[in-house]
């Protein structure tokens, strides 16, 4: 595929959005993998994604899943979370063996399709906050520990990028990376194990280059995604994602001119407006009359909407019911199309 996973126009007509107009944010309710996938691309043609089911149990949730990716690095679940040890053991088989379950799942249910595809990983300031080290601190509090999880982390991504790219050759992986716990770390947010402190805020270059060590997997193509308040859309451009992941519920006016700056300088946002748990849902008009708003008052073009924002879900839906999650991602689907019909 020769065109910019931003768009193409060959003079027949205006730019087409290579990223499509709505995707899921990753995990699921239940633990079938296969109707999972069957749901995900059924519902998001143009840019589904690979389900994460952490129902099942540890391996299958977020860091579990992320700790089985790692190289010469594993993990084992204490009572406390998850702590590096010395081999791999039941756990990190466990971890490898679902997520084998699941891209098997999705390989069926993408044949022949060509498009982006979506897969996602906790990204290493998350990770770092999330696993204890042998001692039971968390390895946010080692430089060095940071350091060898960041090379083990791309690594083993890259590894997981080359097998989805065998496994459905006509896709473009996109990678999300998920840093719910990035800004904790950039402001020293984050707590030590006995509670009663916090560690030290980590550097913003540090930050910055490891999260671009990451977004050098895939260039073009990698999406930061937190679901938490005040998520540093300049740093993230700065690291060189293409595209940011966030609550569009928790903006706040402090945030528009670093979204703005972010738009005219060609990130997408990948704006999340559907509530991740169960609730009443508005027309999908309503739904994006937000993001109409936010786009008028930092005087953008209403006709870059469509190449600008993709719609997901707030958050994941694991803590949904199935139905609740099959109708909140049709719901992001049926929005888009609102806003590309109607962006004014």
């Amino acid at each position: 595929m020769s065109e910019s996973m931003n768009g193409t126009s060959d003079g027949t007509g205006p730019a087409v959005p290579l990223w499509g107009l709505a995707t899921g944010v990753g995990s699921m309710p239940g633990g079938d993998a296969r109707e999972a996938a069957r749901a995900v691309t059924g519902t998001f043609e143009d840019f589904p994604y690979l389900p994460e089911l952490p129902a099942r149990g540890p391996g299958a949730d977020m860091i579990g899943r992320t700790t089985g990716l790692l190289a010469e690095i594993y993990a084992r679940v204490e009572p406390s979370g998850w702590r590096i040890g010395d081999r791999p053991g039941r756990d990190t088989k466990r971890a490898r063996s679902w997520l084998g379950e699941d891209l098997d799942a999705l390989e069926e249910f993408t044949q022949g399709y060509e498009g982006p595809l979506k897969v996602q990983v906790v990204g290493v300031w998350t990770l770092a906050a999330a696993l204890e080290l042998r001692g039971g601190e968390s390895a946010l509090g080692d430089p060095g520990a940071c350091r060898d999880l960041t090379a083990s982390l791309v690594e083993g991504v890259a590894g997981h990028l080359a097998d989805v790219r065998r496994r459905v050759p006509g896709a473009v992986p996109v990678l999300q990376i998920d840093e719910p716990s990035l800004t904790a770390v950039l402001r020293g947010q984050v707590r030590t194990a006995s509670g009663y402190r916090t560690h030290r805020a980590v550097d913003r270059q540090v930050v910055e280059g490891a999260l671009r060590e990451m977004t050098a997997l895939a260039p073009g193509a990698v999406v930061v995604h937190s679901c938490a308040p005040d998520v540093p859309f300049a740093l993230l451009r700065r690291a060189g994602a293409a595209a940011v992941s966030f609550d569009f519920g928790l903006l706040t006016e402090r945030d528009e001119e670093s979204i703005g700056e972010a738009v005219e300088a060609g990130t997408k946002l990948f704006a999340g407006i559907v509530p991740g748990v169960e609730g009443p849902l508005s027309d999908p008009a309503g739904s994006v009359m937000g993001v109409r708003t936010l786009w008028r008052r930092l005087g953008l073009d209403p006709g870059t909407l469509t190449g600008s924002v993709v719609l997901t879900p707030t958050c994941g839906l694991a803590g949904a019911s199935p139905a609740y999650a099959h109708a909140a991602q049709a719901h992001c689907v049926r929005a888009a199309r609102s806003l590309a019909d109607n962006p004014e």
